[in-house]
């Protein structure tokens, strides 16, 4: 009986909700977005690509800046800051989810955006760089490829889709 009341209690929509479902969410995406970048970087050299449709390739590489690669040429220092600020944001998403726990939206958000947070600080701290592979492109054109992502950067922007969309829905209230 008690476990089935605090199975209750983790997706319950109360402000005593638990962030147990939240976190695993959110370790769900640092774990496949540090296994596919293990593999990438055990498979392929640094800039090696290999073309998979005539729109996306699979390339390893590294990214020293932030989103776009905006700081990247930087002498080094963008590491320490941008890991700061990483995990600043952990701690102050964890914090919201703590608050918020029922609000199941508000909370898929938060979770994609932690979960994307920390796969990115694991890269920082331990290799200087994030690893990106994805690397999609317009066929035929003289456009630029779109910069190469990670899965962590896909949960960020998810996250970040998604907290559009709880605000757009709270504003219809």
């Amino acid at each position: 009986m008690a476990s089935k009341q605090k199975s209750i209690k983790m997706f319950s929509s109360g402000p005593s909700a638990s962030i147990a479902p939240w976190l695993g969410i959110a370790a769900i995406i640092v774990l496949i977005d540090q296994i596919t970048k293990i593999t990438i970087n055990k498979l392929f050299t640094f800039g090696e690509s290999l073309p998979v449709t005539s729109f996306f390739n699979l390339v390893l590489a590294y990214n020293k800046g932030a989103a776009f690669s905006f700081l990247a040429s930087e002498s080094g220092w963008q590491r320490y800051v941008f890991t700061g600020v990483a995990i600043g944001a952990v701690i102050f998403i964890t914090y919201l989810l703590k608050r918020h726990a029922g609000q199941r939206l508000f909370c898929w958000a938060l979770a994609l955006i932690l979960g994307g947070a920390v796969g990115n600080v694991i890269d920082r701290v331990l290799y200087g760089h994030v690893i990106d592979f994805l690397d999609f492109y317009v066929p035929n054109s003289s456009l630029p490829h779109w910069p190469a992502f990670n899965v962590a950067d896909m949960a960020i922007v998810g996250g970040a889709i998604l907290f559009v969309i709880d605000e757009l829905r709270r504003v219809g209230k």
